[in-house]
């Protein structure tokens, strides 16, 4: 059995082209496989919390001796990272804000990638003290863009900070390599003309061929 964590960060309801990706992508894949797990994680509704210094010194402090009040604090980071764990498909649907990514997306990311719980850190490893302890996990990223050309050689390539961003912080997630990251994206939606429609269509394609290929993995 293959459960998902589907994480939606939009900051829209039903306007949103990526929720509706991110929809998709789970109706077609229970078509295929109706008795597995899909766990929905919606950030973009319900943003956590960003990282204080009581939450960092919360984490940094043994378990044994946290207190009441730490322990108050990082209870739902301890939630968010057990939903990563227990995930064999993280999927991500996000646009893209400012050319990266939204707040409540980046606020999700720091309450997961925590010191022994995600990544450990041994300076016995020279210049790259941490490793990520989480192992096994397929990325989906669904993006939607008001622009266009973010993609390697494209025209904003420069400008792209939310799949690379994403892609970076994955690794502690438990994405092991490149071969475990699949993107597809929305363009044009602020020309809203036919680029836009194609873009929308070609990402829907997109999705049920990508489906297809990861249930054939599964």
């Amino acid at each position: 059995m293959t459960t998902i964590l589907k994480i939606d960060a939009s900051a829209r309801g039903d306007r949103s082209l990526t929720r509706k990706l991110s929809s998709h992508f789970v109706q077609q894949w229970m078509e295929h496989r109706p008795e597995d797990v899909v766990v929905e994680r919606d950030v973009g509704r319900n943003p956590p919390p960003p990282v204080t210094e009581d939450w960092i010194a919360g984490v940094f402090t043994p378990p044994h001796d946290r207190s009441e009040e730490q322990n108050d604090l990082i209870a739902l980071s301890d939630i968010l990272i057990a939903e990563v764990a227990a995930a064999d498909i993280i999927l991500i649907s996000t646009p893209m804000y400012n050319y990266g990514m939204p707040s409540s997306l980046k606020a999700w990311f720091d309450q997961v990638i925590r010191i022994n719980e995600t990544f450990s850190f041994d300076l016995g490893r020279g210049d790259y003290p941490l490793a990520p302890i989480l192992s096994g996990k397929i990325l989906v990223i669904l993006t939607s863009s008001g622009e266009f050309g973010f993609a390697t050689g494209g025209a904003r390539e420069h400008m792209n900070h939310l799949v690379p961003h994403i892609k970076t912080c994955s690794f502690y997630l438990g994405v092991e390599s490149d071969d475990c990251i699949h993107h597809i994206g929305i363009e044009y939606q602020e020309f809203r003309d036919d680029r836009h429609q194609r873009s929308v269509d070609d990402a829907n394609n997109g999705v049920v061929v990508l489906v297809e290929r990861l249930v054939n993995m599964a």
